[in-house]
């Protein structure tokens, strides 16, 4: 049983790999027509509102009391919080470039592993890996050098430092507090946390009288609720409860490949030697920081 847990937890993560390289895009586009927080917040009550159902007509019981406030943590960080800012992100900077950005989240866990966790020691592995991603990071601003002075440029970069904090420290969290509803049904109930929370404040914010229904808006809407949040949402929670999360959080590393193509394929993003020099620099990083993460539980 373990071993087909497994199995699927690598399938779950699989599919993380590819389709959330294919999210920021539809973030993007829909934040050209959707406030950015009822845009959030519909996209994960209709996710978890479908979820849940699902979960429910195969069997399986609803949290307890126990669980539902470390559900509601989890659901919070991960998506209350560090998915929101993403798409206000991402009314300032290119979908490319904000994957690319992402790609520190392993770099964050492991260094948030290492404070948290009992048992952890350090090496030159994951000090390597931790300098060498933010050098990479500071090769993706490079590019955009010109910009940094920009007020809306900074706030697009400072709104993203915030969600990769969250989504690491969410992550952590979810792996070592374990619960005993089943993933995928406390997903649903994470969304249900997030989404209601990002619409009562987008409400108060007066986004409703900004909002109106357009094509284009409802497609990126209903991508991200199939796609995104039920496929993508569900498998990530699937993998970190069965995989080490350093691993499960690999998965930034192939997203950019995947957004910079279709950024470059449908928006006309720049894709150039400095771009890819950060990701390699970036790749690089993050298997040196999952190397010294080994090693480090090998001492143990």
């Amino acid at each position: 049983m373990k071993n087909k847990n497994q199995i699927k937890a690598y399938l779950a993560w699989a599919t993380i790999c590819i389709v959330w390289g294919t999210t920021y895009l539809a973030i993007r586009i829909g934040v050209q027509d959707f406030p950015p927080f009822l845009f959030a917040g519909f996209r994960w009550i209709i996710a978890g509102s479908i979820l849940f159902t699902i979960m429910k007509l195969q069997g399986y019981k609803a949290p307890s009391k126990k669980d539902i406030p470390h559900i509601a943590v989890v659901g919070i960080a991960l998506l209350g919080v560090a998915n929101l800012f993403v798409v206000i992100a991402e009314q300032w900077l290119p979908s490319g470039l904000t994957a690319l950005f992402i790609t520190t989240i392993p770099l964050l866990v492991a260094g948030m592993e290492f404070i948290s966790v009992k048992n952890k020691s350090w090496n030159l592995q994951l000090t390597g890996g931790l300098i060498l991603g933010f050098l990479g990071v500071s090769l993706i601003l490079n590019n955009n050098l010109y910009e940094v002075f920009s007020s809306s440029y900074y706030l697009g970069i400072g709104f993203l430092f915030i969600a990769v904090l969250s989504w690491a420290a969410g992550s952590v969290y979810s792996k070592y507090k374990k619960i005993e509803t089943h993933p995928l049904m406390g997903a649903s109930i994470q969304m249900l946390f997030a989404g209601i929370l990002q619409v009562v404040i987008g409400v108060l914010l007066g986004e409703h009288a900004e909002l109106s229904f357009t094509a284009n808006g409802i497609y990126s809407l209903l991508y991200l609720v199939v796609f995104g949040s039920i496929f993508g949402y569900g498998s990530y929670m699937y993998a970190i409860s069965h995989l080490p999360v350093a691993f499960v959080a690999t998965y930034a590393y192939i997203n950019p490949v995947i957004a910079l193509f279709v950024g470059w394929f449908f928006l006309g993003e720049t894709i150039n030697f400095q771009i890819i020099l950060a990701a390699v620099v970036i790749l690089f990083a993050v298997w040196l920081v999952n190397k010294g993460s080994v090693i480090s539980k090998t001492k143990v």
